[in-house]
């Protein structure tokens, strides 16, 4: 997970592409009209010319191809040669592009050389300034001491003693406020255990926090990833090994040494996420207004009627980045609290006669809807578990793979519940399969899947098949 955290440098990246734009259009505004009389920028001729269709595609094919090729995406360990490497892959990019619409619109008539000229220019413009930023923010942070990271590492081995040599280098801009291991050394701060102390005490503190992930245990790795989604801090990983690294972490590399961070997955995308956002807001009133405020009401007199207590229940379940919410669902059981650790099973004697039907058709699960609105749940996604069953099946999961699952909002439904995989959890069987289908949901997300999901959800419940939804 990335955060911006600092005074001004969440401007930099901006202040570039504003920057960028203004080049690639004033150059071309310049030499492509130069030998064009009676033609100013904002002139009548101008405003009928291709000029301002050029202006348009540019903006939006340089942004597009930035955003492809990740131009923009330099980070204080980035080297020289991938900033220039970057430069070389974006201008081959954008001369194609540039050819591109001097060949669909022919009329222009552009010699050769002067879009040639054209693109050095801007070719030298834009590198200069992306270079000149690179070295004076490493000055700054040098000579200035500006800039500068607060990072904690937790962890030992010979991974994390590398990445300390690196963390040292002072125009990165690195400061190690703290290192924290079981194994005794004079250079640590103090035990695992003790980090956690510290991190409540320097919540304002802290911008990074560097994982050895081989010397935590899973419910360690849960607390340091809520901790860094509440305190909007970076987390990574630093893996000991090649054979822990997957497609669901993004590695870079500090020098030659890898780290991992928790991907942005699709649905964590700036755009999907305010589509899939949208459409939950939408769905999720249409239930309340035209179900929930019906059924509400029936369901609360069958359910007074057979058993003292409240309509809805409410259970402690995990959320994104281990995040704990509320849930609530329509109280089928005589009971009214939860009891730490025990899902309803099947002939259960606490079930109440409305409380099997309701369960059978997955109608108490339509509350739901209500955490939906609020932020907690999206229609669609892996479904949440109680907390103290987070901490028993990540022991039997893959960490990446139970990490990973944690890093989008659960689901009032979802793709393993569709195929089968919900409920009580007899067998090791029933949660592998169960992350498996959550991963590949995560992994494999469209508006199209989601609505495949719903459907097939529906469907289902119309069967009353318990056992298929």
């Amino acid at each position: 997970m990335e955060f911006i955290r600092g005074r001004y440098s969440w401007l930099l990246r901006p202040l570039l592409m504003i920057y960028d734009l203004l080049v690639i259009n004033v150059f071309a505004l310049y030499l492509l009209n130069f030998n064009r009389q009676g033609l100013y920028f904002f002139s009548i001729e101008f405003l009928n010319n291709k000029n301002f269709l050029y202006l348009f595609y540019s903006i939006v094919f340089w942004l597009l191809s930035t955003q492809f090729l990740k131009f923009y995406k330099v980070y204080r360990y980035t080297s020289v040669l991938n900033i220039l490497s970057l430069i070389i892959k974006q201008f081959l990019v954008y001369a194609i592009l540039v050819f591109a619409f001097e060949g669909l619109f022919r009329s222009i008539n552009i010699e050769a050389s002067i879009t040639l000229k054209y693109l050095l220019l801007v070719f030298l413009a834009i590198s200069f300034m992306k270079l000149l930023t690179y070295y004076v923010l490493k000055y700054f942070r040098v000579y200035l001491s500006g800039n500068q990271r607060n990072i904690i590492l937790i962890g030992s081995g010979n991974s994390v003693n590398e990445l300390k040599k690196v963390f040292k280098k002072k125009d990165l801009g690195y400061h190690i406020k703290a290192i924290f291991s079981d194994t005794k050394s004079n250079k640590t701060t103090g035990t695992i255990k003790d980090s956690f102390k510290y991190l409540k005490s320097n919540t304002d503190n802290i911008d990074e926090i560097y994982c050895s992930i081989s010397d935590l245990t899973e419910p360690e790795i849960n607390e340091y990833v809520r901790y860094a989604n509440l305190n909007h801090c970076n987390i990574k990983f630093i893996p000991d090994t090649k054979k822990l690294f997957t497609k669901r972490f993004k590695t870079d590399y500090y020098n030659y040494i890898p780290v991992l961070s928790i991907q942005d997955v699709a649905l964590n995308n700036d755009i999907n996420k305010f589509l899939k956002r949208t459409f939950d807001i939408v769905f999720s009133l249409l239930m309340i207004v035209f179900v929930l405020s019906w059924v509400s009401v029936i369901l609360f007199l069958l359910i007074k009627l057979e058993s003292k207590g409240p309509l809805f229940f409410k259970h402690k379940r995990t959320g994104i980045n281990y995040h704990p919410f509320t849930c609530y669902k329509y109280r089928s059981l005589t009971e009214t609290k939860e009891q730490k650790g025990t899902y309803v099973k099947e002939n259960d004697k606490r079930l109440t006669v409305i409380g099997k039907f309701i369960r059978r058709t997955s109608i108490d699960e339509l509350p739901q809807f209500i955490n939906v609105l609020k932020g907690d749940m999206s229609v669609v996604g892996p479904r949440p578990h109680m907390l103290s069953y987070t901490e028993d099946y990540s022991k039997k999961i893959n960490k990446y793979n139970f990490i990973f699952r944690h890093n989008v909002k659960p689901g009032v439904t979802g793709l393993a519940q569709i195929k089968g995989y919900r409920g009580e959890i007899k067998r090791d069987k029933d949660i592998i399969n169960r992350i498996k289908y959550d991963i590949f949901y995560i992994e494999n997300w469209s508006p199209l899947l989601d609505l495949k999901i719903i459907f097939q959800t529906l469907i289902n419940m119309i069967k009353g098949d318990e056992k298929a939804y």
